[in-house]
């Protein structure tokens, strides 16, 4: 279970090309901390909102208790906190660095879901609600009153803005989207604009900004602040840094079965900002490639203008990485993640991977600050070929001092080395450790009920996990 490597393996040694004489390994870049938005900070600030928005409808409001008017004034606020939430899920999604960075990215993936279930339960209660109105102030059937309204142009545009927030609130149901490619269910997400387009303009025409000019402007400043957030981080800072960076596989090197190291080099790349832990969008420009934005975690940290990755073959497009060549252009947009150095609070660390989620744990392992002890590497993986980067890490360990173990054998077998107990007698003081965690899924939920059940904290179990 425990292995340590005997002959010392220089770090990079075997990513420098034959005959080419290495070039001088600066020490990795501390870059200075970006700003991060904590988790308890946006959701106050997203209540905050509401209750704004709640505020709004209460001014608006008139207390009667005639059929038609109830309809009319609960039609009012679903309406209101719809298209105040399609405006939370948009900048969830804005890939705004100070929020990425102090939450992220799987966990406002999640709540970017949960929360789309609720906004679009909100936007078909709003219609079925203003449909009662009508049809019990015109004393018609909703049917009549359905058609009646259609041929207002401002309710034309809703409906068809409800029919495409439907489209992308369907594609995005478990079962749907096992069916679809990932390039589709990234083209029907698209909807979502056209839907939020069509809402905005539905409400300035509409009853439910009727509290007058001062309640249309701020609503106006809200939508356009979100839409410049979209704007700006998902398409400007991307071609910004494809242009400045001029990012080029330099080298793809095979690290075992079925997984390879890609040595990407560029101009500047310090400006990134990039920190172990993190991961990147890349964008293979190769004719087979290029459609697809793959998410891939840093497999060391950055240095001389050089970013890795270590990437297995799981998929098509993961097998056709391992046939890029050199000269290759990339398209990456990042850096993303929050599970880097800022999320430890204890001076003992326990790193715990699976399979080739040993990327991110590299990196972290070879640049965390800590002395001899402070720092451990538990390693889950099926049996000794499956271990990527083996030599690197027991380098790293030898020259920190750290204790790096390796937990082989089936995961259906008798002894699991995830049991708390297991756990418990190979990290002595484990509920004192910060644990940053990466893995599959399975063993990902297996660790940190694990974890949980030998006494460390929620609050110290540091995940990315990107199933929800």
């Amino acid at each position: 279970m425990t292995s340590q490597s005997s002959t010392p393996h220089p770090l990079y040694a075997r990513l420098t090309p034959q005959g080419v004489p290495p070039r001088p390994v600066r020490a990795p870049r501390t870059p200075p901390p970006p700003v991060r938005t904590s988790p308890r900070a946006l959701r106050t600030g997203l209540a905050a909102g509401a209750g704004l928005v709640l505020a709004l409808w209460l001014v608006q409001a008139a207390p009667s208790l005639w059929l038609d008017a109830l309809f009319a004034t609960f039609a009012h606020l679903s309406g209101l906190l719809a298209g105040y939430g399609i405006l939370v899920m948009l900048l969830l999604m804005a890939r705004v660095p100070a929020i990425e960075h102090g939450i992220g990215a799987d966990r406002l993936a999640r709540w970017h879901a949960l929360g789309g279930r609720y906004v679009l339960t909100l936007v078909l209660s709003h219609a079925a609600l203003a449909l009662c109105a009508v049809s019990a102030h015109n004393g018609t059937d909703v049917l009549t009153a359905a058609l009646g309204l259609l041929g207002y142009p401002g309710l034309a545009a809703a409906t068809a803005g409800t029919a495409a927030l439907a489209a992308v609130g369907i594609s995005s149901a478990r079962a749907a989207r096992r069916r679809l490619r990932h390039e589709t269910w990234r083209a029907l997400h698209l909807l979502t604009y056209l839907g939020t387009a069509l809402a905005f303009a539905h409400q300035l025409s509409g009853p439910d900004l009727a509290g007058g000019p001062l309640a249309a402007w701020l609503w106006t400043m809200l939508h356009t602040t979100v839409a410049v957030l979209l704007f700006w981080y998902r398409l400007i800072v991307p071609v910004r840094q494809v242009l400045r960076h001029g990012l080029r596989i330099s080298e793809v090197r095979t690290e075992g079965p079925d997984v390879v190291s890609i040595v990407i080099e560029g101009l500047a790349l310090d400006a990134l900002r990039a920190e172990p832990g993190q991961f990147f969008r890349w964008r293979f420009l190769d004719r087979r490639l290029w459609r697809t934005s793959l998410p891939f975690s840093l497999s060391a940290p950055p240095r001389n203008d050089t970013l890795r990755i270590t990437v297995k073959a799981c998929g098509d497009h993961t097998r056709r990485v391992r046939r890029l060549r050199p000269g290759v252009r990339v398209w990456a947009t990042g850096p993303f993640g929050a599970m880097t150095a800022h999320r430890r609070t204890r001076r003992k660390v326990l790193l715990l991977a699976g399979g080739v989620g040993i990327t991110p744990m590299r990196a972290l392992f070879e640049t965390l600050p800590g002395g001899p002890g402070d720092l451990t590497l538990l390693y889950r993986a099926g049996n000794a070929a499956q271990l990527v980067l083996r030599d690197e890490l027991e380098t790293i360990a030898e020259a920190r001092g750290a204790a790096l173990h390796y937990l082989l054998g089936p995961s259906d077998g008798p002894f699991d080395p995830l049991a708390p107990r297991a756990l418990d007698n190979l990290v002595p003081g484990l509920p004192e450790h910060d644990v940053y965690l990466c893995g599959p899924p399975g063993m990902a939920r297996a660790a940190i009920t694990a974890l949980k059940r030998a006494g460390v904290p929620a609050s110290r179990i540091h995940a990315e996990r990107f199933t929800f």
